[in-house]
């Protein structure tokens, strides 16, 4: 990404680390992408400079537009983030179901943030949908721009170099990818990547028990933020899984704390989602195989919520 500049030239190429203490005697080796370097502490970093500056490109975007999009704070601190630099105003949609330091940063890169009210501190789909369409009336009025988290192909593509960076970090192979899945986009750029550098590694899309959207169809309040609330994650193609795996919330927020305290990793709910996953598909591959997953984000957007307190 060093082809911008300023902050945006930060982007990507981020560390790759070995897990140590957690994995058991014997099983597979578990990788973690540490994507919480990115500049606002997170993998949507990637996505955002694709929607926007792709575009800008096309002349739906100009300077001094502002652009719209409903969001859990990470996707909209990078919409924020590269609005910024770019000559974009940034309206977000968010909701108090949300961690409240991630409002705080998107402020902080100069968003209006406006703020659906939640029930009981849940994450539901109808509170995706009622963000969804207050998002979508902001965007009908003149100059506005809807970024289309949800939709844009820019935000599939946005995602493959990740893939690619992951691919020439492990060139002699690697065996299992695993991923929580919001929209489906990162997971599908990443193995987008990995096939451009010859790779083709098993693919387990993840979400919560208490969401069970994937592997039941049930929906459910949960609190790993930025994954499960849409029935048909809108990037998924299921004919490339290799299957589709739930972690129970509370595990994944155990996990966090692991990571952060026995391998020195900080991330938020659906990292420990993440790697829970990782070391069960690590311990059935076995010794000599190799799984790969994502620290989706940085801990420190989750110290006001429910993993740390």
């Amino acid at each position: 990404m060093d082809t911008f500049g300023g902050g945006l030239a930060a982007i990507g190429n981020t560390p790759m680390v070995r897990l140590g203490r957690l994995v058991p005697q014997g099983a597979a080796e578990v990788w973690v992408k540490l994507e919480g370097t990115n500049p606002t502490g997170s993998y949507k970093d990637r996505m955002a400079i694709s929607l926007l500056t792709q575009a800008m490109q096309r002349g739906d975007l100009s300077k001094g537009d502002t652009v719209v999009e409903f969001t859990g704070g990470s996707t909209g601190t990078a919409l924020a983030f590269v609005s910024g630099v770019l000559g974009l105003n940034f309206t977000a949609v968010f909701s108090d179901a949300f961690s409240y330091s991630k409002q705080q940063a998107m402020e902080a890169f100069g968003a209006t943030v406006l703020v659906e009210k939640c029930v009981d501190g849940k994450i539901t789909h109808d509170l995706a949908e009622r963000m969804k369409l207050r998002a979508l009336a902001l965007a009908e009025q003149p100059s506005h721009y809807y970024a289309d988290q949800f939709g844009s192909a820019d935000v599939r593509e946005g995602y493959v170099p990740m893939g690619q960076e992951i691919a020439r970090s492990l060139a002699d192979g690697i065996d299992a990818v695993c991923a929580g899945v919001g929209t489906g986009a990162a997971l599908m750029g990443m193995l987008d990547g990995l096939k451009k550098q010859g790779m083709e590694p098993q693919v387990f899309a993840l979400e919560p028990t208490q969401s069970p959207l994937l592997t039941t169809g049930q929906s459910g309040g949960h609190k790993v933020e930025g994954i499960s609330v849409f029935p048909d994650p809108p990037f998924l193609d299921r004919s490339e899984l290799s299957g589709v795996r739930a972690v129970d919330q509370d595990k994944a927020f155990a996990m966090c704390r692991r990571l952060a305290r026995e391998e020195g990793i900080f991330g938020g709910g659906s990292t420990g989602l993440n790697v829970c996953a990782a070391i069960d598909l690590a311990v059935e591959l076995g010794a000599g195989k190799r799984v790969v997953t994502l620290s989706c984000d940085n801990g420190v957007k989750y110290l006001g919520g429910p993993i740390y307190a």
